[in-house]
């Protein structure tokens, strides 16, 4: 009896220990350098007016943020934020510029808080970073205003990947958000912990939920009496299903990062103007990889068919 009661209280001490590094880690990431700002430039150089601009805003907390805007010589009026993933920064979203910029839309890449070159001192994986997007669409859709000399403004689309595509669901609630692209989200952050779990251990993630229960526990608890933050309100399941903007969710079949459940997950919280387009053979984010043409021609499609 006293070798069981042993073993579960070193247990329970382990997962109190782990669930802090858990944590920690998943909101403290090194830094990806931009590296690529030049290459930028060239890229969207046969659809820019001026190039590439550098442009910046202050979050509610005072973290300041930063990122890359481009105006499209052929302005249509409308805007699309590209938000990157997990440990990246604005480079790994600019391959999506182009085909914006060529449609006539205006493209800003910002930086996540916490990730290249914005403040923040540590990503909270769309708890504060939906508020960032909001006050991003607030400066681009008022930038559109200033440049056209409209008196209203036009639609502002979210396309984001992975930790961005969940961080767009959860933004998606803003007035002027007109539709979402969310390439493999996650369904909340703490099946998401789950799912980290299995994948460490190399084991279900019907296993991690029995046997890892109390380190993301400890993890969540951590996090609300350290910083102040409730993870389990990181839900783009819950806030797509409070905000019914059309969102096309994309997963790719052979995605063993966040597989495609979380987005069949997400989509049973969805509205009836939400879809899901699963992608034989495609990895995590790489879509347009394995059909450029059908991944242009659906994201650029459900962006036209969900405008003002």
């Amino acid at each position: 009896m006293l070798l069981v009661v042993a073993v579960l209280g070193i247990y329970v001490l382990l997962s109190l220990i782990g669930g802090v590094g858990l944590m920690e880690a998943a909101m403290r990431m090194p830094r990806r350098p931009l590296t690529q700002r030049n290459v930028m430039g060239t890229i969207v150089a046969p659809w820019a007016t001026s190039g590439v601009e550098d442009v910046m805003i202050t979050a509610s907390d005072g973290a300041v943020l930063r990122g890359w805007f481009v105006q499209p010589r052929q302005a249509n009026g409308n805007v699309v934020l590209l938000l990157h993933g997990v440990a990246d920064n604005r480079q790994g979203v600019l391959g999506y510029a182009p085909m914006f910029l060529e449609a006539g839309y205006a493209v800003l890449l910002p930086d996540s808080r916490a990730h290249g070159e914005s403040g923040g001192d540590h990503a909270t994986y769309g708890l504060l970073e939906s508020d960032d997007v909001r006050r991003w669409w607030q400066w681009a859709s008022e930038r559109e205003m200033n440049l056209d000399g409209k008196s209203s403004r036009g639609c502002t689309y979210l396309l984001g990947e992975s930790m961005g595509a969940a961080i767009a669901l959860e933004a998606a609630t803003a007035p002027d958000v007109c539709a979402v692209v969310a390439e493999a989200p996650f369904e909340t952050f703490r099946e998401i912990g789950y799912e980290r779990v299995a994948q460490g251990l190399r084991t279900s993630v019907g296993v991690s939920h029995a046997t890892a229960w109390p380190l993301i526990n400890a993890a969540f608890v951590y996090a609300r009496l350290r910083y102040g933050l409730r993870f389990d309100d990181a839900s783009p399941e819950r806030r797509l299903a409070d905000s019914h903007v059309p969102a096309l969710l994309i997963s790719g079949l052979a995605d063993n990062n966040i597989p495609t459940r979380h987005s069949e997950r997400i989509m049973q919280f969805a509205g009836a103007n939400s879809e899901l387009w699963r992608v034989p053979g495609a990895g995590h984010t790489a879509a347009v990889s394995v059909d450029k043409a059908e991944f242009e021609h659906r994201v650029l499609g459900w962006f036209a068919s969900h405008s003002r």
